[in-house]
């Protein structure tokens, strides 16, 4: 029982995915934020706003070198992390040593050094960490799930899986840190943890080996210049080349964006609209990789950053039949002149403009195909959000029916990050040998 009747939590990483929880926090009974840190003074300020805004006291702020005695002397209860990944560690190991409760945005952290550094730590304090894959919360997921579950097409024996961002939503991880590879791992790892975690929570299973091909084909400064898209400017804003061009994000059309990245440059000196087609870009956009799971199940999985339409398809076939899922989360998307939003189109918080459907299907042996209903949401990442945060926190409004769904609902523990994250090193590792790797070669420590 936490020493407080009142969960204190300290929110570390204050960017935009960030405001998820300030918000989803400063909104629930029982919790309040008590601690804001990160390099920026002006992102701090921007999030204290969110919780002023939405009738919570403003929070104190700390520098990111200051982060034990923050959690001493704020008397920190949970800990949410949504820093650059490969700072995850470094807030998660002494959060869960001074005996907190700690929610990491996905991935868990990016390589197998880090990996090993926090299952340790898990183990040793025998404290909680919760990974925030809000995929598993999408209804459309859940019901793959529960169709899988029982038994709906006998045993799985194969999964063919290919995610497709399009060009306004790929572009962004090329933009800012997510294109180096030793801050995010890669789309590998980044990106595709949403997509390995729920392939093996999909089959109650583990992966066992990947073996991929992966490179950089459509977006940096060498294949810009072979597709006659680069445009001579390093980054958009005060850019006159960058005024027509598609691929360029207006930091200063957006209040969010100006707020958050703008105006706190000053501060870190972080662009967060640097050209797609110029470099460093040292992370793949085009991934294929072949998995093989514990009990024998083998997984087809392409990424591509650079699609006309967003969304994905997924099948299953199985002993008894196959089940094959589409979603598309936009159709097309227009060539506007400039980019001004980081919601929605970019990051799944609302709906894309030009969103399709979804649809489920179910295909017995020696019967007709079934079309399963499904109620689609393309906000909040297919709904997933709102669901993942009562999961995490309680409801917002304890008065009203409890979702009994979310409520029984799993959260994905340290050892599934772990899991997930063992595709995405062992298909990057992959990449560079030209040959299979085994998972338990890279984490040993998940056994």
């Amino acid at each position: 029982m936490s020493r407080n009747p009142v969960l204190r939590a300290a929110v570390v990483g204050t960017g935009h995915r960030a405001q998820l929880f300030t918000g989803g926090l400063a909104e629930r009974p029982g919790h309040l934020v008590a601690a804001l840190c990160d390099p920026s003074p002006t992102r701090m300020a921007f999030h204290n706003r969110l919780l002023t805004e939405a009738g919570a006291p403003a929070a104190t702020v700390w520098e990111p070198d200051r982060f034990t005695d923050l959690l001493a002397k704020e008397d920190i209860d949970e800990v949410v992390v949504t820093t650059v990944d490969a700072e995850h560690d470094r807030y998660i190991v002494p959060a869960l040593k001074a005996g907190c409760r700690v929610v990491t945005e996905k991935p868990m952290t990016v390589d197998a050094e880090r990996c090993a550094r926090i299952l340790d730590t898990v183990r040793e304090t025998g404290n909680s960490l919760t990974v925030a894959f809000n995929y598993r919360f999408n209804p459309v997921h859940e019901k793959v799930r529960a169709l899988l579950a029982d038994g709906a097409i006998g045993e799985v024996i194969s999964v063919h899986f290919e995610w497709l961002l399009d060009v306004r939503h790929g572009a962004d991880y090329f933009r800012r840190w997510h294109r180096e590879k030793h801050n995010s791992g890669g789309l590998m790892v980044h990106k595709s943890s949403h997509h390995f975690d729920l392939v093996n929570w999909w089959l109650a299973d583990e992966p066992r080996e990947a073996f991929g091909y992966g490179r950089l084909g459509f977006y940096g400064r060498e294949a810009g210049e072979r597709h006659g898209l680069r445009r001579e400017y390093d980054r958009a804003h005060g850019a006159d080349p960058a005024a027509d061009d598609p691929f360029a994000l207006d930091l200063a059309a957006d209040d969010t964006l100006r707020a958050l990245y703008l105006d706190a440059e000053r501060d870190d000196g972080y662009l967060r609209d640097r050209n797609v087609f110029d470099g460093p870009v040292t992370i793949e956009d085009d991934m294929s990789v072949l998995v093989r799971y514990a009990r024998g199940a083998t997984m087809t999985y392409h990424l591509t950053a650079y699609s006309p339409w967003e969304g994905y398809r997924v099948m299953f076939n199985g002993s008894a039949g196959r089940l094959e899922l589409e979603v598309e989360e936009s159709r097309w998307q227009s060539p506007l002149t400039r980019v001004t939003s980081a919601a929605g189109a970019l990051h799944g918080d609302t709906a894309a403009e030009h969103a399709g459907g979804a649809r489920l299907t179910l295909r017995p042996l020696w019967q007709p195909p079934v079309d399963v209903p499904l109620a689609v949401a393309h906000e909040a990442h297919g709904g997933g959000d709102p669901r993942m945060l009562d999961a995490l926190f309680g409801p917002a409004d304890p008065g009203r029916p409890a979702d009994t769904t979310t409520a029984t609902h799993p959260t994905a523990t340290e050892r599934d990050g772990a899991l997930a994250l063992a595709v995405g090193l062992a298909a990057n590792r992959s990449f560079e040998t030209g040959r299979p790797v085994r998972t338990g070669e890279l984490l040993p420590r998940i056994r």
